[in-house]
This record gives structure tokens, sequence and C-alpha cells, in this order.
């Protein structure tokens, strides 16, 4: 219980809830397509149980996820993929992306197509949250479950009100990009094949401090600042 009451904790729950919010807004708009055709009297039914199984789906992924980033290098590469999740997170959103969402006019046809989608969607969310999970070290679990079952209603029942807020204040979007690139250069420096002589004993090891990793962050939230605001003139420009 101690550990649930340390500033680190509850910072990773605000990162977390974050990542959804920003990353999940998709689900939202996805859950609404794949229920639009049912039934009034079973179109709640049909949020409630599609919302149910992709946040079970998302727990299990994080899981394997968590496990996998302990394996050599893989904190690096997943450190890469967040970068690029945070440099398309401040490029123009293409219009088109849903089209492909069929709606149902049957509850359970309804439910598997959110569950489908949410799966297909929820690679750059789960390693995301693996790596804000990272710093909270016994309570992963705990923590990932905790700011799922927070930020999941929040997207459901509150997405319009967070897609106006990010119409108004595009920083939030710009200040999330940057949280996706502070976690992954506070990710990459911790891969055990960095840090761990025991672990690729021939490669270079760095020394653990908490220089090193702040250093590491503010560079990584920079670098996705710098290459989207890049990319977006250039888009731009086309």
């Amino acid at each position: 219980m101690e550990a649930l009451m340390t500033p680190e904790f509850w910072i990773a729950v605000g990162q977390i809830i974050m990542i959804d919010i920003l990353l999940g807004g998709d689900n939202a708009v996805v859950i609404a397509l794949a229920c639009r055709k049912l039934p009034p009297a079973q179109r709640r039914l049909g949020i409630l149980w599609g919302t149910a199984g992709a946040i079970g789906l998302r727990v299990i992924l994080i899981f394997f996820a968590l496990t996998l980033l302990q394996i050599p290098l893989l904190k690096i590469v997943g450190a890469v993929l967040l970068v690029w999740i945070g440099v398309k997170l401040l490029m123009p959103e293409h219009e088109d992306e849903h089209a492909n969402i069929q709606a149902s006019d049957k509850l359970w046809a309804a439910v598997k197509t959110v569950i489908v989608a949410d799966l297909v969607m929820s690679i750059d969310n789960v390693i995301a949250i693996a790596g804000a999970a990272e710093s909270a070290g016994d309570h992963q679990m705990p923590l990932v479950i905790f700011g799922l079952l927070v930020s999941i209603p929040i997207i459901v029942w509150g997405s319009q009100l967070v897609i106006k807020l990010m119409d108004r204040f595009p920083m939030i979007i710009t200040v999330g990009g940057m949280l996706l690139g502070w976690i992954a250069g506070t990710m990459a420096v911790t891969d055990p094949a960095l840090i761990n002589p025991d672990v690729m004993a021939s490669m270079p090891k760095l020394q653990e401090s908490d220089a090193l990793k702040y250093g590491a962050g503010i560079a990584g939230a920079l670098l996705v600042l710098g290459i989207g605001k890049l990319l977006g003139r250039r888009t731009a420009t086309h």
C-alpha cells in the first residue's frame, strides 16, 4: 500500500489516463460507428459489452508487453515506435480513417466489431501504457488496470467534450505527443542491454541516474516536437 501513495505511482496514473484519452479517442468513434444501426434499447448494451471486451483484451496485451520489455533491446525498439506514435499524433488526421468500420443491427455482431477494431487499433496505446507503467515497479498491472478503468468512461461518454477541448486547445495534443517522447526517452535508457552488465556484456553500458533518465525524457519530448512540427509543415505545404 505504501507504494500506492508515492508521487511516482500517481504521476504514472496521470500519464496513462492522458495517453488513453489522446490515443483512445478513435475508440469512441469505432464504438459509435459499430453500434449505430442497433435498436435504441440494445445500443447501450452494445457499447457496454464492446467496451468491456476491449478493456479485457487490452489488459492482456499490456501484460505481455510489460513482460516483453524485459527482453534486451526491445525497450529501445518500443521507444522508437513511441517516438513515431508521438509524431503521428502531431500530424493532420485523415477523415476516411474509419471508413471500413461496418455497422450491424445485431448486438453480438456489433460487439465483435468493436472488440476486433479496438484490438487492431490498440498497438500504439499498449506500447505507450506499458512504457508509462514501467516506473511503477511491482505495481505495474494494478496501475494499468486502474488507469484504464478511469480513462475508458472518459473516452466513451466524454469523447465529444474531449474532442472539443482538443479542437479549442491544440496545445493539449502537442503536450500529449511530447509526453510520448518523454516516455520513449526514459524507456530507452532503462533497456537491460544498456544498464545491466550481465546482459550483452560487449555492449557499452550507461550509468543509471535520475539525470540520465530526465535528460533522455526531455530529449525524447523535444525530438517528437521537432519532427512532428517539421513533417506537419511539409504536409501543409503540399
